[in-house]
C-alpha cells in the first residue's frame, strides 16, 4: 500500500477526530471531534459533513436500533436524534466529570454499549464500563486511557487497550451475560524511552473478518494489523503522525476510514502533514465487521 493510495475524506479537519462509525443501515460515516465538541456525519456526495454541536466533549458514539445515536460525553450518556437534532440525557457519568471524561466505546454482539474513560491527569483512575439496564458498571478498573475496543468475529473474545501503558488486552467474552474472563495481555509496544525509533502507542481499533485487530498507533504514523495470536502481520504507514481510530465501511466493508488528530501538534509537523485532522480513507483486501446497533 503506497501513501498516494490514502486520500482525505473532503477538506474538513478535526482537532481530535475519534470514534468513526459506519452506520450499518444508513450507509454513512459518523465521527466525533472531541475538543471541537462536535458529532459529524459524512454523506455521499456532500462537500462537508453535517455537524451537531455538543455542550461537552463527546468521546464516542453508537448507532441505536431505535434510530439516531448515543453520544458518550464528559457529562453523561446522551441520545441524539439525527433527524431533528434533539438531544436528551440518558444517564449521568459514573465518575467525577471534573477529572475524567468518556473516551472510546463500542457495542458488543448482544447490543450492550461499552465505554471507557480517560483521566485528564493521565492517572490510573479510569475504567472500562458496561452500560446495561440503564446503568453503568465498571468491568475493568485501573486504566489511564481506555481505548481500542473490538470483538472477535465469533464474539467470544474482546480486546481493549490502555494507551498510556502501550498495551492491548484480551479477555474471553460471554455474550449472554456480558461477563469478561481470563484477561491477559494481547500485544505490547515499547514506550518512547525504551524504543530506538518510537513506533507510537495503541489508540482506537477495529476488527476485520479474519479476526485481525487493526490498531491506530498514535504518534507512530501507522496502523498495525495484529493476528489472533498477537503477532503483528502488517504495518501500514500513514501520512500523519497521529492516527486515532480506524473503522471499516462502504457497501462491502472494504473501505478503511481513519480519524486523525492535529490538536497540540508542533507547527513544523502540521506544515509537513496537511492531512492531520482529516478522515483518511483507503481500500483494503479483507473486509471488516459491521457495527452492531445498540438496544439502549
Amino acid at each position: 500500500m503506497a501513501l498516494q493510495d490514502i486520500q482525505a475524506l473532503g477538506a474538513h479537519r478535526c482537532l481530535l477526530g475519534e470514534s468513526p462509525l459506519w452506520h450499518p443501515t444508513e450507509q454513512v460515516l459518523y465521527a466525533v471531534d472531541i475538543p471541537g465538541r462536535q458529532v459529524l456525519r459524512w454523506r455521499a456526495g456532500a462537500d462537508a459533513p453535517d455537524v451537531w454541536p455538543q455542550d461537552a466533549e463527546p468521546g464516542c458514539i453508537a448507532a441505536r436500533a431505535s434510530g439516531g445515536l448515543l453520544v458518550a460525553r464528559r457529562d453523561g450518556l446522551w441520545t441524539l436524534d439525527t433527524t431533528t437534532g434533539a438531544q436528551a440525557l440518558l444517564a449521568g457519568p459514573p465518575y467525577d466529570a471534573v477529572r475524567l471524561r468518556f473516551n472510546d466505546g463500542k457495542v458488543d454482539p448482544a447490543g450492550r454499549l461499552w465505554v471507557g474513560s480517560i483521566s485528564d491527569a493521565r492517572e490510573p483512575e479510569a475504567a472500562l464500563y458496561r452500560f446495561d439496564s440503564g446503568a453503568f458498571a465498571a468491568q475493568v478498573p485501573g486504566l489511564t486511557t481506555s481505548n481500542g475496543l473490538a470483538w472477535s468475529p465469533d464474539g467470544r473474545r474482546v480486546h481493549w487497550s490502555d494507551t498510556k501503558a502501550h498495551r492491548v488486552y484480551m479477555a474471553d467474552f460471554d455474550a449472554a451475560t456480558g461477563a469478561l474472563a481470563n484477561p491477559r495481555v494481547f500485544a505490547e509496544f515499547p514506550p518512547r524511552r525504551a524504543a530506538e525509533v518510537y513506533g507510537g502507542r495503541p489508540d482506537g481499533a477495529a476488527m476485520d473478518a479474519e479476526g485481525c485487530y487493526w490498531a491506530a498507533m498514535f504518534e507512530g504514523a501507522a496502523l498495525v494489523r495484529i493476528a489472533p495470536t498477537g503477532e503483528i502481520v502488517q504495518r501500514l504507514a500513514l501520512p500523519v503522525t497521529c492516527p486515532t481510530m480506524p473503522t471499516f465501511g462502504g457497501a462491502d466493508l472494504r473501505t478503511l476510514f481513519i480519524t486523525t488528530a492535529r490538536e497540540k501538534r508542533p507547527a513544523d509537523e502540521l506544515a509537513r502533514e496537511p492531512l492531520a485532522g482529516a478522515v483518511l480513507q483507503l481500500r483494503v483486501d479483507v473486509p471488516g465487521l459491521p457495527a452492531t446497533l445498540t438496544r439502549a
